[in-house]
């Protein structure tokens, strides 16, 4: 189902943020749920902060930031904006009420950089899809949550496409989730544009089960540079002409090139002209904040802001377009759902998806193991994270060259994933020490491996029923896992364990 309508639940739970209209996705266009009015974002990237400090910001619990930050959004005429790194931890209700008081609909990364599929070692367990719930808990109460976005850029060429695969599992989990709680936010994915695999990606996450497809996509593009550039010079008839058509809404989830400063915006007439409103729903520029890149509309500096060379011309750019679309109830789908691309050269990603991890068939797992890590937690200082990758990935070198490893594996190209390839990296690590000592047959010495694992008596006497479990919580029979354990760790005050097993999974996976 492709429409995304913000059910009276979620109404009711956002009576404390002032009423803002929601949004509606039917087929490949937004519109105003209560005036059927199409909407066109005219957003901008915030993401104030986040270099002062080494840990994960939360620009949306951050009362006095967002206080400082409104009279400048509301300036420059912004109704969206999009946020790459929140925590599911603080209080959101100030600064989301300001933002719908404004009208300012909201568009949050759910990964942040330590929660996340990483692309050159894809890793997907259920304390990341945890993690990802209880943030979709966290905002799923706001009328003004528009979208998630389930990854940004995950994949960035040929060789690192089979990520993606894990991306839109996540896609996938989310969607469900959310349904399961009664909501309807959308969930999308952001690409780079690279040229070599641009079709590849943008296909792959339009095709397959309904269930499983995003519901928008979004593309960064910086090709329009400059006034001297033209619709045609800079790509951007191209890019139009790539997603006619669509069955889903795409939106310039960043754009702004800064190459010739200051910078006019030039591209803005053209998103929000005719030649682009029939396939995108308007865009996020690149980006409030001034970073040593230079492509911030506000310098901060502590409780204050100013504007930068660019300010002024943005906000002229943006006051002078008024897109004009179509009523919801005049409007008839046409788009046209997409093939999954074969495997090649450029991609390979399979059109299976790996399975919904689970804590439950997990946790089963290792109650039916004799021999298992001594750690109860991957280590979180990066010292010592470094260790365990190498500990564990020569442990999964050496065994796994001997004994067959599948049933914690996961190969994306084939589509192959073993049952417990869900599971985190100390789970995973300690079957594979097992299999290694029952292969022994429990000599003496085979469950040591240089003093990282230990003998333990086995709760079950087999894994026979562990994929059979299911988590508490489950959206729809399948596995989630919002009842993962969480605890601080030295990049966020708030930020997950969890966060450090998929560290660790992907140096594991780097190594193998």
């Amino acid at each position: 189902m492709r429409i995304s309508i913000a059910s009276a639940a979620l109404v009711g739970l956002a009576s404390q943020v002032a009423a803002i209209d929601p949004l509606v996705i039917k087929g490949s266009k937004v519109f105003n749920s209560k005036t059927g009015e199409q909407f066109f974002a005219k957003g901008i990237d915030y993401q104030p902060d986040i270099l002062s400090t080494n840990q994960i910001r939360d620009p949306l619990a951050d009362k006095a930031a967002c206080s400082r930050d409104l009279p400048f959004l509301k300036d420059l005429g912004v109704n969206a904006i999009r946020v790459y790194q929140t925590e599911p931890y603080g209080n959101h209700d100030d600064c989301m009420k300001m933002l719908a008081d404004a009208g300012i609909y909201v568009m949050l990364d759910l990964s942040t950089p330590t929660e996340t599929i990483i692309r050159d070692s894809p890793a997907y367990d259920a304390n990341l899809l945890g993690y990802y719930q209880r943030k979709i808990d966290a905002f799923g109460k706001y009328d003004n949550t528009f979208a998630f976005l389930a990854g940004n850029e995950v994949a960035n060429a040929a060789n690192n496409t089979d990520a993606s695969a894990f991306v839109k599992a996540v896609v996938r989990d989310t969607k469900a989730y959310i349904k399961s709680k009664g909501l309807s936010i959308a969930v999308g994915y952001a690409t780079n544009d690279d040229a070599s695999i641009r079709w590849q990606m943008q296909t792959y996450f339009d095709c397959g089960p309904a269930e499983e497809r995003a519901d928008f996509y979004g593309l960064n593009n910086y090709e329009w540079c400059g006034d001297k550039a033209t619709f045609e010079t800079s790509g951007y008839a191209n890019i139009v002409k790539n997603y006619t058509d669509w069955d889903i809404p795409v939106f310039m989830t960043e754009y702004g090139c800064n190459a010739i400063r200051p910078r006019t915006f030039p591209e803005v007439a053209a998103i929000y002209s005719n030649k682009m409103t029939d396939t995108f729903s308007g865009g996020f520029v690149y980006e409030y904040v001034e970073e040593p890149n230079k492509y911030g509309l506000v310098k901060i500096s502590g409780s204050s802001g100013s504007k930068t060379e660019d300010y002024d011309n943005f906000k002229k750019a943006l006051a002078a377009v008024n897109p004009k679309g179509v009523k919801m109830s005049s409007y008839s789908p046409s788009g046209k759902e997409q093939s999954c691309p074969d495997i090649s050269n450029d991609w390979i990603a399979s059109s299976t998806l790996p399975p919904t991890p689970s804590n439950a068939t997990c946790d089963c797992m290792m109650k039916s193991l004799s021999c298992v890590s001594k750690l109860d937690a991957v280590p979180t200082s990066d010292s010592e994270l470094k260790t365990f990758g190498e500990t564990v990935g020569s442990i999964f070198g050496t065994v796994c060259g001997t004994i067959d490893c599948g049933d914690v594996s996961a190969d994306a190209k084939s589509g192959k994933y073993g049952k417990y390839s869900g599971c985190n990296a100390l789970q995973r690590v300690s079957w594979v020490m097992d299999a290694w000592y029952k292969n022994e047959r429990g000599v003496d010495g085979s469950c040591d491996f240089d003093g990282f694992a230990t003998v333990t008596s086995p709760e079950l006497s087999s894994d026979s029923k562990c994929s059979d479990q299911k988590d508490s919580n489950s959206a729809d029979g399948s596995s989630s896992g919002s009842n993962s354990d969480s605890s601080e760790n030295t990049t966020s005050g708030a930020a997950s364990v969890v966060a450090s097993s998929v560290l660790a999974a992907a140096a594991l996976a780097a190594l193998l």
